[in-house]
């Protein structure tokens, strides 16, 4: 079971987070969602189309203009109240690395902090236990935050996504996050070549069977450009190939931008293992 704020999720249930960025310089949408009735507006038509978690941004995750945690907690707390205001029943996450901006988020009423840096601000776990909110815990290879990876090399990189992010999780639980708002994630791009990242894919069976849920972020991202030589608004059959194998290997919540093309890649793929039935049966009954 994966319970993260007014929501519970069953174990076969694949869990859409739809992205949305707080943010001017965006590397997908350039800022379309910065104005907040935009970004309001996005809210409403990702829930509409499925998504049960809502991951709010206010920093571009590459290097781009110094962001600090002021202006970090003014894009994003606001938010938070507001969405938390109009839609209940929705899970909001937070895209920070910062124990500031967590504490801030969490007093305005997120559900969950996705720290994408792999713990560089240690301190984010306790704001997460403190509050009783869930946390994703990635691994990004020693990176620090916002910076691009450079001659990048691993022994096993799997070997190393696991060390690193079942021993994050493992101190979540001890400083008083529950298990069941506890996630993983591989960090496709972070800290990782393009074959790291198509090789944690590959792997990602690996990490399901430590029993932690597993979040990937895939949408668009520089792994499904190379592999595809294709540029960001070109990636998304590239990205939903990826959700395909990653739902296959038993991911449960996926990161995205495109919603309902999401939906369906998932909706198809709980239906081939089983685990959903078609939504209408008419071939060959009559």
């Amino acid at each position: 079971m994966l319970r993260l704020g007014p929501r519970e999720f069953a174990a076969n249930e694949p869990v859409i987070m739809a992205i949305v960025n707080r943010t001017p310089d965006s590397f997908y949408d350039q800022g379309a969602t910065f104005a907040e009735e935009a970004a309001l507006a996005r809210v409403e038509e990702a829930v509409a189309q499925g998504a049960g978690i809502i991951d709010v941004g206010g920093v571009k995750a590459g290097p781009g203009a110094e962001v600090d945690a002021a202006e970090e907690i003014r894009r994003t707390v606001g938010f938070v109240a507001e969405v938390r205001r109009r839609f209940p029943d929705v899970v909001i996450s937070v895209d920070t690395w910062r124990h500031e901006v967590g504490e801030a988020v969490c007093a305005a009423g997120a559900d969950l902090l996705n720290d994408a840096w792999g713990g560089v601000d240690p301190r984010l776990a306790e704001v997460a236990a403190r509050h009783g909110v869930g946390l994703v815990c990635t691994h990004a290879g020693g990176a620090r935050p916002r910076t691009r990876p450079h001659r990048v090399s691993y022994d096993d990189v799997m070997a190393d996504i696991l060390r690193v992010t079942v021993g994050l999780a493992e101190r979540a639980v001890g400083l008083g996050v529950r298990r069941d708002a506890v996630l993983i994630d591989p960090g496709h791009d972070f800290g990782k070549s393009t074959r790291h990242s198509l090789e944690a894919t590959r792997r990602l069976g690996e990490m399901t069977a430590t029993g932690w849920p597993v979040l990937v972020s895939l949408s668009h991202k520089d792994f499904v450009g190379e592999t595809l030589d294709r540029p960001v608004k070109e990636r998304l059959l590239g990205t939903l190939a990826t959700t395909a194998v990653s739902a296959w290997l038993g991911a449960r919540v996926y990161r995205v931008h495109d919603v309902a093309e999401t939906r369906e890649v998932l909706d198809m793929v709980a239906a081939i293992a089983g685990h959903r039935p078609p939504a209408v049966a008419r071939r060959g009954l009559a």
